[in-house]
């Protein structure tokens, strides 16, 4: 097996290497400030370099080591009461879509979803207006709509993000509950992969490499985000759900 991860590394240049490591780092701090972002960027350089094919399955992987770090970084914010609510609800879903990941062609369901993203943030301000919240069955709703997003795709975080924060939470505790939750999806996804023969030498190299460089990211961001009023950090936690559904329906579009 490490003959074959080694070789995976050597199939490309040094300097496409460098160009995921580093947009893996970037990547890191970007979700640790956000609570997204890993999933919609790494596409950007892994589509090129390795083709579409194993994107999902890597970043799946990638993502345990991701929110582990995140989750160590902010642990003390972690609401662990909704956080195992989504996760359970989410569950489900995630496994019927990773499933069958291969099959989907989610034009429609991206430009469907991207719009409602888009949605959430002045939906949110007026539910806050009116002293309107989700309760704890909005969010195990919004938690099986997540759930069916996240298992066959990438980009989905914004989902998550867009639910704890309608659900109440602010500034790092959405970054440290979003963590926990990922955790869980992403160990079922790759339950899934792995039993579907989808997880192979290449996708865990490139998905060690991801996961390895996310560890200093995770940290400078929590650094990051403990210079941030709250103010600032839910204006930045909004624009990130609004780029997020902009990028899915501009993906979808052109796809």
């Amino acid at each position: 097996m490490l003959e074959s991860v080694l070789a995976s590394f050597a199939s490309i240049s040094l300097a496409e290497l460098l160009l995921i490591a580093a947009m893996a780092l970037f990547a890191s701090i970007v979700g640790g400030v956000a609570g997204y972002g890993t999933g919609a960027l790494m596409p950007l350089v892994l589509v090129p370099v390795l083709g579409p094919e194993p994107v999902v399955p890597i970043i799946a992987i990638s993502a345990l080591f991701n929110n582990t770090w995140r989750a160590l970084a902010f642990r003390r914010l972690i609401d662990w009461r909704r956080g195992m609510l989504v996760a359970a609800f989410a569950t489900p879903t995630c496994i019927l879509s990773a499933y069958g990941y291969t099959h989907l062609t989610g034009k429609g369901a991206a430009i469907v979803i991207g719009t409602m993203l888009m949605l959430t943030v002045p939906l949110r301000y007026l539910f806050k207006r009116y002293v309107m919240a989700l309760d704890s069955k909005g969010l195990a709703l919004g938690a099986v709509i997540y759930g069916g997003a996240v298992g066959g795709t990438v980009g989905a975080g914004v989902i998550l993000l867009s639910i704890l924060m309608a659900a109440g939470l602010q500034g790092a505790a959405v970054i440290a509950t979003d963590a926990v939750i990922s955790i869980v999806v992403t160990a079922v996804r790759m339950a899934v992969f792995g039993f579907s023969g989808v997880i192979d030498a290449r996708v865990i190299a490139f998905a060690l490499l991801i996961g390895a460089v996310a560890l200093p990211g995770a940290f400078v961001a929590k650094a990051m985000v403990a210079r941030m009023s709250l103010n600032v950090h839910t204006a930045l936690l909004d624009l990130v759900v609004l780029i997020g559904g902009a990028m899915m329906i501009y993906g979808a579009l052109i796809g």
